[in-house]
């Protein structure tokens, strides 16, 4: 280990850190340090304030004084960046990170083939009146089979809010295996961009209306809280099956359990809570034609092992001065070249389409 290695520190787990330390094992250069929560606090804050990159644990299992934000970023004088787990980076404060001059990343893309698979099992399992079978079939006596007709995803239409990684996989999948028709609703991508994609643009109306499947795969954002309300619910078909496995808060949680009540919509499969994990008491959970999962659609053991050496390696680019592959605020660049080159004594490269 070199003297003047570049410090990263991360809390508890890298999700797979077998994964993470092979691909550490090559970089000299870069010390990775693992913290506790409940370690000694002045020795976390004196490792977190020498630090130059902080891995970040997911929301779920992240734990206060250690989210990104205002306060934290006062406390590490030395960081350059702050990289999340998987796809979502809703729990970090991007905007101060951005003010402050420091890099945020993220692993879209890695973990995608199994959010997509998940997906996917959720509207099998919906629209087979799986759940509803399961249940039923434990509890009572001589059940009549005829009360769970399930409908087929055969040729029916698929609308995919978000059309990234994740979605372009699902919509893939589903197009390969069932032959639907792919509609998506994405405004930050073009026609050409969406077509591409494998689906045909459309604006979120349209989709609600026209799809048979609606599955849910964007980023939480200011724009896409609470984009799934009462009016969208009563706007899809009445068959229609609804899956989100993108960030809680997207979807009003209210909403859509009185939907389902009043059989608006078909069943929904929900991987995300606003709280999490919810617990027992929550409105979704007295109701027979929903799934729900513990937001754990990314961490199959190929996922964990895919992010975590996705992350290892982004961070080995990214502390030699590299451009990191998955950049969230690519705004920061020239005043993070500033604070890079202030800290770590030499400067980042330039972004390949920006001019700095």
């Amino acid at each position: 280990m070199r003297e003047n290695a570049s410090r990263l520190v991360y809390f508890e787990d890298w999700m797979d850190n077998q994964a993470a330390k092979t691909v550490f094992e090559k970089a000299e250069d870069i010390q990775v340090e693992h913290l506790r929560y409940n370690g000694d606090q002045s020795y976390n804050d004196s490792a977190m304030s020498r630090a130059h990159g902080y891995q970040v644990q997911s929301r779920t299992e992240l734990v206060d004084p250690w989210f990104p934000d205002k306060d934290l970023l006062e406390r590490a004088q030395n960081l350059v960046a702050v990289s999340s787990t998987g796809a979502g980076y809703d729990y970090i404060d991007v905007k101060a990170c951005t003010e402050a001059g420091i890099v945020v990343v993220n692993q879209t893309g890695t973990n995608k083939e199994s959010v997509a698979e998940h997906a996917l099992g959720m509207m099998l399992a919906v629209s087979k009146k799986m759940i509803q079978a399961d249940r039923r079939l434990r509890r009572e006596n001589n059940l009549d089979r005829m009360e769970l007709i399930g409908t087929e995803m055969l040729g029916k239409t698929l609308g995919v809010v978000g059309l990234g990684a994740i979605g372009t996989r699902t919509a893939e999948l589903c197009r390969v295996a069932f032959k639907m028709r792919i509609i998506a609703y994405d405004p930050y991508l073009n026609k050409k961009e969406t077509s591409l994609r494998g689906a045909c643009k459309v604006d979120l109306e349209t989709l609600l209306k026209e799809a048979d499947f609606i599955t849910v795969h964007c980023p939480r954002t200011e724009e896409t809280l609470d984009m799934f309300g009462s009016k969208q619910f009563s706007d899809m078909k009445s068959d229609a099956v609804f899956v989100t496995t993108a960030r809680g808060g997207i979807v009003n949680e209210e909403a859509l359990a009185l939907a389902l009540k009043q059989n608006e919509i078909l069943g929904a499969g929900v991987d995300v809570f606003w709280k999490e994990p919810p617990g027992p008491e929550h409105c979704l959970m007295e109701l027979d034609n929903v799934l729900v999962t513990p937001h754990h659609a990314g961490i199959t053991k190929e996922a964990n092992k895919n992010m975590s050496a996705g992350s290892a390696e982004q961070w080995i680019s990214l502390l030699r001065g590299n451009e990191p592959p998955r950049l969230v605020n690519p705004e920061v660049w020239p005043k993070y070249q500033e604070r890079f080159e202030k800290i770590m004594g030499f400067r980042p490269v330039n972004l390949k389409n920006m001019l700095t």
